[in-house]
């Protein structure tokens, strides 16, 4: 990654290897390190990718005096579930996850009637230090391994799949990289953590690409090398605010890349895959729901591949920022209407249950 998309987390003791961390190619090469047939390495794909299985003493076509080796250096447990909260009657969980060194971080399931939406943490904590946020309040611990992030899925999946959350056997549909952490901060563990998800058994899970958003706040030279991975990943910009000089507060690292150049790397990432930008904008009171700011953010989306998806805010305790008032935001919505722009106002989901990402990891901490 060029250098000035590095944005470093302390240096702490790295997760120990999975599987999940490894190309079909690099699975091969590992088993036959241990003494085993290269063909050990679909086998295990396919019970940990495909059947959601990550306990090697259940995979019976395994030799029985390898699978423990196997299971220790290629299936260890990385993540440990702390506790789930639940809302809308177990239709939404999140998961407050404990990693092998004792980081924190989350993630939340949400069904719905025609789908199931997982939203997934990249790092623990974040370094965008964006003011209104739970997760950028705490700071930047570390990034997070292609395994880690890739095990909150499969592990959430095997639950759904064997009716262990409310609403009967599912199957994940969407993933989105709206959780802790900025994922392009993280960019090549996200895209390898990407493939995993999506590619077919014993590759990986088999979801389509088409249902995964990654979620930014505009980090320029990484959406354009995403653009040249041509996958079709739907991409979400954490604008917030249309003008440069409210938005190099509420969202700092536009100090470095302005509200211009994110928007033109996105109209280039929608011409390139044809997948329709969102624009995640987060409504806040008196601070960014102006009517005016309404009609500057429709006309620079106006005629471009663009949703604008808004967010009522969720407070997270002790802050100053709040939700904006119902009047607000409808006038928000519909100047946005009338210049032609989609958008619509995102399900607040979670809200008692600590719902927006980095709170459930701080109370856990108190």
């Amino acid at each position: 990654m060029p250098a000035e998309l590095t944005f470093a987390a302390p240096r702490r003791a790295q997760p120990p290897r999975h599987l999940a961390d490894l190309s079909p190619d690099d699975r091969r090469a590992a088993v036959t390190e241990l003494g085993e047939k290269p063909f050990r390495a679909k086998q295990l794909a396919q019970h940990y990718f495909g059947h959601l299985e990550s306990d090697t003493s259940a995979m019976t076509d395994l030799p029985e005096g390898s699978r423990e080796r196997l299971g220790a250096e290629l299936l260890p447990e990385l993540l440990t579930p702390v506790r789930h909260v639940t809302c809308d009657e177990g239709m939404t969980r999140k998961t407050l996850w404990r990693a092998f060194d004792g980081v924190m971080f989350e993630s939340v399931l949400m069904r719905y009637p025609d789908r199931a939406t997982l939203c997934v943490s990249s790092q623990a904590g974040c370094g965008m230090n964006c003011p209104f946020c739970a997760t950028g309040q705490n700071g930047l611990t570390r990034n997070l391994s292609t395994g880690e992030i890739v095990d909150q899925v499969v592990s959430v999946a095997r639950d759904l799949e064997r009716g262990e959350v409310s609403g009967g056997p599912g199957r994940i549909s969407n993933i989105v990289f709206m959780g802790m952490g900025e994922p392009l901060a993280n960019y090549r563990r996200v895209l390898d953590s990407i493939r995993r998800m999506t590619d077919p058994v014993p590759g990986g899970m088999g979801i389509s690409q088409r249902g995964v958003t990654v979620s930014t706040v505009g980090l320029v030279p990484a959406i354009e090398k995403m653009i040249a991975e041509r996958m079709q990943v739907r991409l979400a910009i954490s604008l917030h605010a249309p003008d440069d000089e409210l938005r190099d507060e509420l969202v700092p690292v536009n100090n470095r890349w302005k509200v211009a150049e994110a928007l033109d790397a996105a109209w280039r990432y929608a011409d390139t895959t044809g997948r329709r930008v969102s624009i995640e904008y987060a409504l806040i009171r008196d601070i960014n729901d102006q009517a005016w700011r309404a009609d500057l953010l429709g006309e620079m989306l106006a005629g471009h591949l663009a949703h604008v998806n808004l967010i009522p805010l969720n407070p997270t305790p002790g802050s100053k920022w709040t939700a904006s008032r119902p009047e607000d935001e409808r006038e928000f919505v519909r100047r946005l209407q009338s210049h032609g722009v989609p958008v619509t106002i995102r399900d607040t989901r979670g809200q008692e249950i600590d719902g927006a990402c980095g709170q459930l990891a701080a109370s856990e901490r108190e």
